[in-house]
């Protein structure tokens, strides 16, 4: 695929990070993301174009802000590089080897742009403030399953997919009340579910499971973790979603040839 292409796809997967950055940072202090300039969250200086500039803003700038020099946390560049990154991968698995966006591709890339960005949105919440918000999560939601109907994907395998996995974690929050798994779970297991259909929510949820068990496990014998502390499952339900999502198709193929 012509490089020039995945190169702007990844400065516009950039400017998308940038923007859940902004997103996530404003929903936790309780503003609107919508409106108002945007500010240094420590001296409260509002910041100029050059001072967003993805990734690069970061670098040309040592990691503090231009105003009062106090540093800036490396996840904005992280999530903007990151965020680039997995929109290159969805256009590459969208549209097939050797040929440019169609415009017939394109409805389906902007909706796998959409999954992803809701993902990365909800992973670095989660990570940072073990938090699921329902607020985002619940129309994000109802928009996957009205795009599934738009695509012409039909709507029984998204709905039975949110109805497995929202319905998996909530009994999970009522049969503990709330010991075991985060109600929030509840709500991004849903939106997965829609995202991914049934059959491929169900490897989704096998890989969060496996990989939770094992950061955890990791932790653990370290020493950095103690039995009973609260994991971000949600993180390891993103990245599950997004690993399926991308490569769902290609891992199926590998574990069915595996078994037959």
């Amino acid at each position: 695929m012509n490089v020039v292409i995945q190169t702007f796809v990844f400065a516009f997967g950039a400017i998308i990070g940038s923007f859940l950055n902004a997103v996530i940072w404003r929903l936790h202090v309780g503003q609107s993301f919508v409106r108002g300039r945007s500010k240094c969250i420590h001296c409260r200086h509002g910041l100029a174009a050059r001072d967003l500039v993805p990734v690069f803003s970061y670098l040309f700038l040592g990691g503090k802000c231009r105003y009062c020099r106090k540093p800036i946390s490396p996840h904005y560049p992280i999530v903007e590089t990151v965020t680039g990154l997995l929109f290159v991968l969805a256009l590459m698995a969208t549209v097939p080897a050797g040929e440019t966006a169609a415009m017939t591709d394109l409805p389906r890339l902007l909706f796998h742009w959409f999954l992803v960005s809701v993902f990365v949105f909800a992973f670095v919440f989660d990570l940072k403030y073990l938090m699921i918000l329902p607020e985002v999560i619940g129309p994000a939601t109802v928009a996957v399953l009205l795009a599934h109907l738009a695509l012409g994907d039909g709507w029984f395998s998204p709905v039975l997919g949110a109805v497995i996995a929202g319905g998996f974690f909530r009994i999970q929050f009522l049969v503990s009340r709330g010991r075991w798994i985060g109600g929030g779970d509840a709500w991004l297991g849903m939106f997965m579910g829609a995202a991914l259909g049934w059959q491929k929510t169900l490897l989704a949820l096998f890989l969060a499971y496996v990989g939770g068990a094992t950061v955890a496990t990791v932790m653990l014998i370290t020493g950095r973790e103690r039995l009973g502390q609260q994991l971000a499952f949600g993180t390891f339900l993103s990245a599950a979603a997004v690993t399926v999502l991308l490569f769902g198709d290609a891992l199926l193929d590998w574990y069915w040839g595996l078994v037959f």
